[in-house]
């Protein structure tokens, strides 16, 4: 660097602040002006080289070996670049913290399950708004072009994933407008879709991380432009676990467009092609979308951010916005209401010509100011699905870090050949609901899965089965049972009402000629509507009172059934940093 400082110097003394540098100019020939052109870059080319090897020292060579990363010869490849996870299509930032779940204003259902306990929340992505019609008719639309509804095989995948739409009928009521036209007419398209199961919402998710990535890849030259709509196919298609775990079979293997991107092709001293595929190192690839946790979505809807008085909240909130009331006091706003709700019987708007909130049924999304968070509708409107299975108590006890009911941990399969296994065409499965409804487990292109075993669970502290709904919970391995009740019911099983959760089992078979076949469920020994297959749903909506409005009210619904008061937003993780950018210190 000394060399380089006098260098500098000499350059800049010697041509620029020597007083006689004009009259230098003047008599100067064509030759010293080429010599002084061609010093001065030289001069700052080393100089430039120079910060730059330093500069890219640390990030380009490996501390552990010294090797060089991302070499264009091959080696370990790794994105030193990355500085941040991009916000995915629709979603808000919202930064974790610390906070008290479960403080209810009220309960006068006196159910006691909303016991406050103090929980850390890692920083998470969330939808802006609830899930709209035209968001969901997208995927409907997709499902439909992929696997056509009229070939026999892919029947099911399509009328699997629509909405029931009949969930607007009413025994007493006309509400046929709204069975007719509230998912598909126009005049809808920005209203929160209902009649959408637990289930079909997590499929939902699914494909909509799957489609986010398929554009990032080819965004970013993995793939061929505008593949999504010209080849794909039910035979080849895009899943991102299979991208990740077995590229080559990602659009059945079809190399045009898996070669077909943008990026040059790099190879290695040999002329092998390399990095031909994006890897989770390349941090091109998204997290998934999913339904948020019960714990994130209280968060995120309290956006207690406005509280905060250094490292503590001042004062705790009833409602999304700030206040005790349903209703604005802001001078411009003054008596209005601040979300989409049931205000007394037979009052879901208010008067005509002077409308409480807008809405008699659902409203359009954004109809209302967003929390503090920048999400909207986080009260009314819609109620909404979160991921966790329902039990009445959370168990803060055993954690209070991130936490969540209803991990069912999985792995890829994997064949004879020790690949993946991705399912095809004629291997779909299908499962039968206990409502009747028939759903496709998993879709072609996808990557098989299955529970772990042995293999992952031996000996191990954090978690010893697949399924942990049951953990901790005070049923399966409860000593709290209800004695002299241990009967067989109708169909000569065993009902296990001594448990303290022992909800109707209703079943749906197929006869001989493959009709099928409703057993509804007769007993009346059981003593709970609790069990494994109910969900937690949050918030109040356009049928609720103002109670429900509260973020810490918590209800459950058999995870295979919709409503017209229900449906969801998604959710997504944070990867890296707990905050965006750097933290600014306090004057």
């Amino acid at each position: 660097m000394n060399f380089l400082k006098k260098a500098l110097d000499f350059t800049y003394n010697y041509y620029i602040a020597t007083p006689k540098i004009f009259s230098l100019l003047k008599i100067m020939d064509m030759k010293k002006v080429l010599t002084f052109k061609t010093l001065l870059v030289l001069t700052l080319s080393i100089v430039v080289a120079s910060c730059s090897k330093k500069s890219g020292s640390d990030k380009n060579s490996s501390r552990a070996t010294g090797w060089k990363i991302n070499s264009k010869d091959g080696g370990f490849q790794y994105n030193t670049k990355f500085k941040e996870q991009e916000t995915a299509p629709g979603l808000v930032f919202i930064e974790g913290g610390t906070f008290t779940m479960g403080r209810v204003q009220d309960d006068v259902m006196h159910d006691w399950n909303n016991t406050p306990n103090q929980q850390h929340v890692q920083s998470f992505y969330m939808d802006e708004t609830e899930v709209t019609n035209k968001m969901y008719l997208e995927y409907l639309d997709w499902l439909k072009r992929i696997y056509p509804p009229d070939n026999p095989n892919f029947r099911e995948i399509y009328h699997g994933a629509l909405p029931d739409t009949l969930v607007w009928r009413n025994r007493l009521g006309y509400n046929e407008v709204m069975t007719n036209n509230y998912l598909r007419h126009p005049g809808y398209g920005e209203y929160p879709v209902v009649g959408v199961s637990w289930i079909q919402a997590t499929e939902f998710a699914t494909w909509r991380t799957d489609r986010v990535n398929e554009l990032y890849l080819e965004q970013n030259g993995y793939l061929k432009r505008d593949a999504r709509l010209t080849d794909a196919t039910a035979e080849a298609n895009f899943s991102t676990e299979t991208y990740i775990n077995a590229p080559a079979e990602t659009y059945g293997g079809n190399e045009d467009v898996l070669s077909g991107g943008k990026r040059k092709t790099q190879t290695n001293a040999a002329g092998e092609e390399i990095n031909k595929y994006a890897r989770r190192e390349s941090g091109i690839v998204s997290p998934y979308y999913r339904l948020p946790t019960e714990v994130e979505w209280e968060y995120a809807a309290l956006g207690l951010s406005e509280l905060r008085n250094y490292n503590t909240y001042r004062g705790r909130k009833k409602y999304p916005w700030d206040g005790q009331y349903t209703r604005s006091g802001k001078r411009t706003k003054r008596g209005d209401q601040l979300a989409n709700f049931k205000q007394g019987k037979g009052d879901y708007g208010g008067i005509a010509g002077w409308s409480d909130d807008g809405a008699d049924i659902t409203g359009e999304v954004k109809s209302f100011e967003p929390n503090d968070n920048g999400l909207y509708d986080m009260a009314g409107n819609v109620a909404e699905w979160v991921a966790d299975v329902y039990r009445p108590i959370v168990d803060d006890e055993y954690n209070d870090f991130n936490y969540y009911r209803g991990n069912v941990y999985t792995k890829n399969a994997i064949g004879e050949d020790g690949k993946v296994t991705v399912v095809r065409v004629d291997s779909i499965v299908y499962d039968t609901l206990p409502n009747g409804r028939i759903v496709a487990v998993n879709l072609p292109g996808e990557v098989q899965q299955v529970a772990v075993d042995e293999a992952e669970t031996y000996l191990r502290t954090n978690f010893s089965t697949s399924d942990n709904r049951n953990y901790r919970d005070g049923d399966k391995r409860s000593s709290r049972q209800f004695e002299g009740f241990n009967d067989e019911d109708e169909y000569g099983e065993n009902t296990g009402s001594s448990k303290m959760y022992n909800a109707p089992r209703h079943k749906v078979d197929a006869d001989t000629l493959g009709n099928m076949v409703r057993q509804y469920d007769k007993s009346d020994k059981r003593t709970s509507l609790i069990n494994d297959e109910v969900r937690v749903y949050k918030g109040g909506s356009w049928k609720d009172r103002a109670y429900w409005l509260d973020p810490a009210q918590r209800r459950y619904f058999p995870q295979n059934m919709a409503t017209d008061y229900i449906g969801f937003r998604c959710a997504m993780s944070r990867v890296g940093s707990k905050s965006k950018g750097k933290k600014k210190a306090r004057k």
